[in-house]
C-alpha cells in the first residue's frame, strides 16, 4: 500500500498529506458543454428565459462551484483559491451553451478539480434554468483543458482528446 497515498496501513481512504509539498503557482482550465435545442437556444440568447439571464446565472454558479468543491470532493482538499474566471458562450452550430473555467492558486495541491466542478456547477445550472422549457437537454463533454504546476507538472489535452 505504501504506494498509494490515499490509503493508510489499514487499507482505508485518507487525505493525503501535502504539507511537504512545496508552494509553487498552480492552474487548470476545464469545459463543458451543454446541447440544446433551437427554441431553447434563441431563449437563452434573448435572454427570454422565466428564470432569468441563463449566461450570468450560470457564470456566477461556477464561481460558486469551485469554492465549494472540498465540501462535494470527499478527498479534496481545502485551498485559497487566487482566481476563478468563467466564460460561456453560445456556438449556433452546435446549438451549445459552451463552458470554460479556469482556477489558479499558489499552493501544496491543483485547482484541476475545482476547475472541473466549476464547469459541471455552471453546466447544471444552464439545464436548471432551462429544463421547463426542455427536459432532454445533454450535458456532455466534461474534461480537463489543461494544468500546470505541481510535481506531475504540465498538461495540455490535444486537439484530438475532444
Amino acid at each position: 500500500m505504501a504506494d498509494f497515498t490515499h490509503f493508510n496501513e489499514q487499507g482505508r481512504a485518507k487525505m493525503v498529506d501535502v504539507g511537504e509539498k512545496p508552494v509553487t503557482v498552480r492552474t487548470a482550465v476545464a469545459a463543458a458543454r451543454v446541447l440544446v435545442n433551437g427554441q431553447t437556444f434563441a431563449l437563452i440568447r434573448s435572454g427570454g428565459m422565466k428564470k432569468g439571464d441563463v449566461l450570468t446565472v450560470a457564470q456566477i454558479a461556477g464561481v460558486m462551484g469551485a469554492k465549494r468543491t472540498p465540501e462535494l470532493i470527499p478527498m479534496c482538499h481545502p485551498i485559497l483559491i487566487d482566481g476563478i474566471d468563467l466564460k460561456l458562450s453560445l456556438d449556433e452550430a452546435r446549438c451549445s451553451v459552451e463552458i470554460l473555467a479556469s482556477v489558479s492558486c499558489a499552493g501544496r495541491t491543483g485547482v484541476e478539480m475545482e476547475a472541473l466542478t466549476a464547469a459541471a456547477t455552471a453546466a447544471l445550472t444552464v439545464y436548471d434554468m432551462c429544463k421547463a422549457v426542455q427536459k432532454d437537454m445533454v450535458i456532455t463533454d466534461l474534461r480537463l483543458l489543461r494544468k500546470s504546476g505541481g510535481v506531475h507538472g504540465d498538461f495540455e489535452r490535444s486537439e484530438n482528446d475532444g
